[in-house]
C-alpha cells in the first residue's frame, strides 16, 4: 500500500501545480499574472475572459484535487488500509494535501501559484463521505455570502473556516463516525482554512479598507 501511495502523493502534486487558469488565458495570448488581481485562479480568468472561462477554469482546478483522492479511494478499503483505519486515512490524506500544495506552489511556476480553494474543494468531494458532507455545507455558506455581499474573497474565507467546523459537529452527530479513527481528518481541516487565509491577507487589507472588488464589479486599474 505505502509505495502505491508514495506514487499517487508525487502524481497528486503534479497535477496539481498545472496552471489551467495560466493556460486559459495564455491561449488568448493573455499573461493572467499581469490582470486584475494577478492571481491564476477562476476569478481572475472570469474577469480576464468572462464567466465561462471562469466557469472551467473552476471546475478544472476543482477536478486536480477530486480526481487524485477518488483515483486512491479503493485502496483506502483494502484489506491492509482496513487493518490500519488511522494510517490508510492519513495516506489519503497526503494525497489531497499534495494537490493544494501543488496548486498554491506549483513546480511549473516557480512555486508561484494560486491560493488553494477550488482544489481544496475538490478533494473535499473526494473524500466521501467525512469531507463531501462538509464541503457542501461550505459551498452553501459560500454562496449566501456572495448572494448577499458579493465578495468572493471573504465568501472563500468564511466558507473554508466553516469547514472544520462542520466536522466536528459531524463527527459528535454521526454515531457511526468514530474520533478514534477520525482524527487525522482534523489535522488538515483547520491547516487548509489557514492556508486560505494567509494566501488571501491581500483581499483582507482590501476588505478592511473597502477596496475589495466584487462580482459584476470592474476592477479599477
Amino acid at each position: 500500500m505505502y509505495p502505491i501511495f508514495t506514487i499517487a502523493i508525487v502524481g497528486a502534486y503534479l497535477l496539481g501545480s498545472i496552471p489551467f487558469g495560466l493556460l486559459i488565458t495564455k491561449a488568448y495570448r493573455k499573461d493572467l499574472r499581469k490582470i486584475g488581481s494577478g492571481n491564476i485562479g477562476a476569478t481572475n480568468v472570469a474577469r480576464a475572459l468572462g464567466k465561462k472561462w471562469g466557469y472551467i477554469c473552476f471546475a478544472l482546478d476543482v477536478l486536480k484535487g477530486m480526481i487524485p483522492m477518488l483515483i486512491v479511494m479503493p485502496l483506502t478499503t483494502s484489506k491492509s488500509a482496513q487493518d490500519n483505519e488511522v494510517a490508510a486515512l492519513l495516506l489519503w490524506l497526503a494525497v489531497g494535501c499534495a494537490a493544494i500544495l501543488g496548486h498554491i506552489f506549483p513546480i511549473y511556476l516557480k512555486f508561484k501559484g494560486g491560493k488553494g480553494v477550488s482544489t481544496s474543494f475538490g478533494i473535499a468531494l473526494g473524500l466521501w463521505p467525512y469531507y463531501s458532507v462538509c464541503a457542501l455545507i461550505a459551498v452553501a455558506i459560500w454562496v449566501i455570502i456572495v448572494f448577499i455581499w458579493r465578495y468572493v474573497s471573504l465568501a472563500s474565507i468564511v466558507a473554508s473556516i466553516s469547514f472544520p467546523v462542520a466536522l466536528i459537529i459531524m463527527i459528535f452527530l454521526q454515531s457511526d463516525w468514530e474520533f478514534s479513527v477520525l482524527w487525522p481528518l482534523l489535522i488538515p481541516s483547520v491547516a487548509i482554512p489557514v492556508m486560505v487565509i494567509i494566501r488571501h491577507r491581500e483581499n483582507i487589507k482590501r476588505l478592511r479598507d473597502g477596496t475589495e472588488n466584487k462580482i459584476r464589479e470592474k476592477k479599477n486599474q
